[in-house]
């Protein structure tokens, strides 16, 4: 009996330990790093983006038992837009822009909510660079909580293996603000030769190393810091990496306590990671995994000055500080109508803000009309219709408050 209970239990821990190496080969085999190399495949994208957990490692972050209500009142948000004198019908734009989802939130109630391309409202959609303003609302946490002491911290504070490197000295509100003056790139050139390509293909597409490797082993210094802007994802998962430090936890973790739940969100989000699950960090800078409505719940949470399904989830002060206008000219951009807060896009003369992503990914909030929009795009380019979508907010939010 006893040495059929010692194998029994040897057989046990053979085939969990297959188990395992089946589950790290998945993400290593060549199926796998070829289709996340091929991830943006142009005719495709408006699938991908929909789907990204069958081709990468993943981390939950967990929802709570119970969504808070976000009401409906279905109405018009107009059907004729104007864009460089051309006039186009909604659906003429949602088509032109390749929208996946659009949802529109008046007053704390859902007045559009439209799912193109098989979407639907289960359906999780890749955020790119939005992510960058949910790290940003944890950061806000995390200082509110004592956790992260001052922005004015450095990063060798939180990591302090990194003393010696060039981000060493860098500071969490140069982090926010992107302005390390560290020498980085953010070329959108992928089969190139650039920094972003480079460390896309050796992280998120081929698992070899973190981005906070990277960050750690081979950044430069180009400028001081805290002078001079240059928008980079680089910084971004430096930032998450000090918070991770900072809190203790894994940032999809702390995401799941801090807000998720609290938010009352209805479904579980992920992140995508940069590695197989047991080395792999979320990919703060782009990786964040949502539904429509969860996204407009989040926007709806910082309309509400942080306040969420009866909670103070994000500190009143961050919300308005994080998504202030910077004073500072170098850091607005008149062509485009856009400046750059705490990881946040400002938008020129106006209250509202957004956070957006590559291939026209936002959660746009205006403040003086109490307006949300969720719009998740799939194009053929990773840039471009930027100034259209903002414009097509603005008419929205107009259109709206006029009635």
């Amino acid at each position: 009996m006893t040495l059929k209970i010692h194998g029994s239990v040897l057989l046990a821990l053979a085939i969990s330990t297959s188990v395992v190496h089946a589950e790290e080969s998945k993400w290593l085999s060549p199926t796998m790093v070829n289709a996340r190399a091929g991830m943006m495949e142009p005719s495709l994208n408006f699938l991908t983006f929909q789907n990204l957990d069958h081709m990468f490692a993943t981390r939950t972050v967990e929802a709570g038992k119970t969504a808070a209500p976000l009401p409906r009142a279905i109405g018009p948000i107009g059907d004729k837009f104007t864009f460089d004198g051309k006039d186009e019908s909604l659906n003429g734009f949602l088509e032109s822009t390749a929208t996946n989802a659009l949802l529109v939130i008046k007053d704390g109630k859902i007045v559009q909510e439209i799912y193109r391309n098989g979407s639907h409202d289960t359906t999780r959609f890749m955020s790119f660079s939005m992510a960058k303003s949910l790290l940003a609302t944890m950061v806000g946490i995390a200082v509110s909580e004592g956790k992260i002491k001052s922005v004015n911290d450095k990063v060798e504070d939180y990591l302090p293996a990194w003393k010696g490197t060039a981000y060493a000295g860098v500071s969490i509100l140069d982090l926010l603000r992107m302005r390390s003056g560290i020498d980085w790139q953010e070329v959108y050139k992928f089969g190139s030769d650039t920094q972003l390509t480079e460390v896309h293909n050796n992280s998120l597409v081929g698992y070899k190393y973190r981005w906070c490797d990277y960050a750690r082993d081979k950044a430069k210094t180009l400028n001081p810091p805290g002078k001079v802007f240059n928008y980079s994802t680089l910084d971004t998962s430096v930032l998450g990496c000090v918070l991770e430090a900072a809190v203790g936890q894994k940032g999809a973790n702390y995401m799941s306590e801090k807000i998720w739940k609290p938010a009352g969100m209805e479904a579980s989000a992920y992140y995508l990671l940069d590695g197989p699950e047991d080395v792999g960090r979320e990919f703060y800078g782009a990786g964040y995994n949502a539904t429509l409505r969860d996204y407009g719940r989040f926007g709806l949470m910082m309309l509400n000055d942080g306040k969420a399904n009866g909670h103070q989830v994000v500190p009143k002060d961050w919300v308005a500080l994080s998504t202030r206008a910077p004073e500072d000219s170098s850091l607005v951009d008149p062509d485009e109508g856009v400046g750059y807060a705490y990881q946040w896009w400002t938008i020129h003369n106006s209250s509202a803000y957004s956070a957006i992503g590559l291939f026209n990914q936002f959660t746009y909030v205006d403040p003086k009309s109490h307006t949300v929009i969720v719009k998740l795009d799939a194009p053929a380019n990773p840039l471009g219709f930027e100034k259209e979508n903002l414009a097509f907010f603005k008419k929205i939010s107009e259109t709206l408050a006029a009635k």
